[in-house]
């Protein structure tokens, strides 16, 4: 048995490193080690290494609880935690990691340190400390509190701080939502803490010709009431001083998540202070996109505004001329795309005729369309929901029957 790599997710920096961004790099990767974690690019290294390291009894304990953390609920995703923070299980575990503890441990030491009013942080959902040292290390000269709800990894944190001889930061065990520390600081930080509903789709699009979202109230706040993030930002909020600074990184890549969350920061009075930042980053050989890592302040600046439309993807530009080229390979359309601009390319097909179409709701609230037309470029395929999924393929008209079976194919994967 294997952990797999999927319980967790980790980039470092497209362009080459400034001497001191090498420099903080060098010293994370240091501290990563002193920890106990090492870096793969391998799947077959990594997993080898956590077979020789684990007992098989540890291996099928740990996917235990695994498989109670997907539940969802606040007592199973503590009592993972708690047994994730093991001495001997810790540095496998977190290991997978290694590169979003790069990514995202270089980007928030360097804001630390650039800030100079920055002079207190708290670390919200600071897990075993990992990251918490590492920056109580690099800024001894600053103030650091770290909380988390798993009480066992609390302790870790605390055994590893005086280990390392810090005496500049301190952890507390302590649930956000029930009992938040009453001081101010200069500097939140909450990086895969807030955003705890990891299987929540998000908000839908208002229909599924458009990534617009409604303006009403309601599902904004039901989005912010079943994942708790609501309550979680208003426990935040709570904690930055007048002048202070948030920083924030979650699982909110996806256009459905990532527009609540934005709606809920403005909703609180934040503003960016800086642009967001979009990070990819390594699980072993699993990329990983996440993000967007959040600056913010009160008020935030005039430079830098909220953004609800969708990325920049790497659909295929659409050239027609290439369409009449036709195809080597009986198997593989003229044209495919499966990003949102493959919306942009069917909304300017010319002289379109709709063959047949099918729209419905489907049980968990989101609308589908799929439909099977002729265009002046060819025999297409267009498929649109509201959570932003976007598809769109061409093939001759001598190829017709293909895509009427994928339509069908759909339809009834849908129906089902």
């Amino acid at each position: 048995m294997e952990i797999p790599r999927a319980i967790l997710t980790s980039e470092t920096r497209n362009s080459k490193p400034a001497d001191s961004e090498r420099a903080t790099l060098h010293a994370l990767h240091a501290h990563l080690v002193w920890w106990g974690l090492k870096q793969f690019t391998s799947d077959e290294a990594y997993f080898q290494w956590q077979r020789e390291t684990l007992s098989p009894a540890e291996i099928a304990a740990l996917l235990r609880e695994v498989e109670q953390k997907r539940r969802g609920s606040s007592a199973e995703e503590v009592s993972f935690y708690d047994a994730t923070a093991g001495s001997n299980i810790l540095p496998v575990l977190y290991s997978q990691q290694y590169d979003y503890y790069l990514a995202i441990g270089s980007r928030v030491t360097e804001r630390i340190g650039k800030a100079r009013s920055i002079q207190s942080i708290i670390d919200v959902g600071c897990g075993a400390g990992i990251l918490t040292t590492f920056y109580a290390r690099e800024h001894p000269d600053r103030r650091f509190v770290g909380i988390d709800r798993s009480s066992v990894s609390i302790a870790r944190a605390t055994e590893q701080s005086k280990a390392l001889g810090l005496t500049n930061v301190h952890f507390e065990c302590l649930d956000l939502e029930l009992m938040p520390p009453t001081q101010c600081s200069d500097l939140v930080l909450a990086t895969h803490a807030l955003v705890q509903a990891e299987q929540d789709s998000g908000v839908p699009s208002r229909s599924w010709n458009t990534f617009d979202r409604a303006g009403e109230s309601e599902p904004q706040a039901d989005f912010e009431r079943r994942t708790g993030i609501g309550a979680r930002l208003d426990c935040l909020n709570s904690l930055l001083s007048a002048q202070g600074r948030m920083i924030l990184f979650e699982k909110t890549r996806q256009l459905a998540r990532r527009v609540p969350l934005q709606r809920a920061l403005a909703a609180r009075g934040l503003g960016l202070i800086e642009q967001p930042e979009l990070i990819r980053y390594r699980l072993v050989e699993e990329i990983a996109d996440d993000g967007p890592l959040y600056v913010l302040g009160r008020g935030g600046s005039q430079q830098f505004h909220w953004d609800d439309s969708p990325e920049p993807d790497e659909g295929p530009p659409f050239d027609r001329t290439k369409l009449k080229a036709g195809s080597t390979d009986p198997g593989v359309p003229l044209y495919e795309n499966h990003w949102p601009s493959a919306q942009r390319v069917w909304e300017e097909l010319r002289d379109k005729r709709l063959l047949k179409e099918t729209t419905r709701q489907e049980p968990d609230g989101r609308q589908l369309h799929v439909e099977l037309g002729q265009a002046e470029e060819g025999v297409y395929l267009y498929f649109a929901n509201t959570l932003d999924q976007r598809q769109l393929v061409f093939v001759e008209p001598a190829r017709k029957a293909m895509l009427e079976s994928y339509y069908q194919e759909i339809v009834d994967s849908a129906s089902g």
